[in-house]
């Protein structure tokens, strides 16, 4: 028996070993599928986290970048409004230097006004003037054209009676001459 004994622990050592190889190679092989899931789903898992981190890292950045163009909008804004402020100020400043050369305009349009009056009444006093000269010289000349007249007639008066004189003197002078010379 101790023989049997010995067979029947080897059988059942040899059973037990090849149930055991084989319940450990079946349990190998389903934890072995069993690891791959594993694996495969520790890595959806880590691809899944990997995912969101991203997501997460680009909303960071998408937020910053909004956060960036808001900041440089808002400068913008406040450059334009300055801008414009300064521009309205140009623009009230043009338009009093505008309203002041305007004014200035004026002025010197009126005062140009003023002496061109004073300059038109000058020159009519000297053209009235002038114009009484004239008609004081045409009086002149009337009353110088009368006197030669006067003259020119007494003179033709004058010469009108030298010729009777010198007409009657001739005559004579030959009556004269004829008396002599037929009476004589």
């Amino acid at each position: 028996m101790a023989l049997a004994r010995e067979e029947i622990e080897a059988l059942v050592k040899e059973l037990v070993e090849k149930q055991v190889s084989a319940a450990v190679l079946e349990f190998v092989r389903k934890n072995e599928d069993r690891a791959k899931e594993l694996a495969v789903i520790e890595r959806v898992v880590r691809v899944e986290e990997e995912l969101r981190a991203l997501r997460e890292i680009e909303s960071a950045r998408f937020e910053a970048i909004q956060e960036r163009f808001e900041a440089l909008q808002k400068v913008m804004d406040e450059r334009f409004q300055a801008m414009g402020e300064r521009l309205e100020a140009l623009q009230r400043e043009m338009d009093k230097r505008f309203q002041a050369m305007g004014e200035r305009l004026e002025a010197l349009q009126r005062e140009m006004d003023t002496r061109f009056e004073a300059l038109q009444r000058e020159m009519d006093k000297r053209f009235e003037a002038v114009q009484a000269r004239f008609e004081a010289m045409d009086a002149r000349f009337v009353a110088l054209q009368r006197e030669m007249d006067k003259r020119f007639e007494a003179l033709e008066k004058r010469l009108g009676q030298m010729q009777w004189l010198i007409g009657i003197w001739i005559g004579l002078t030959t009556v004269l001459l004829g008396l002599l010379k037929f009476g004589g």
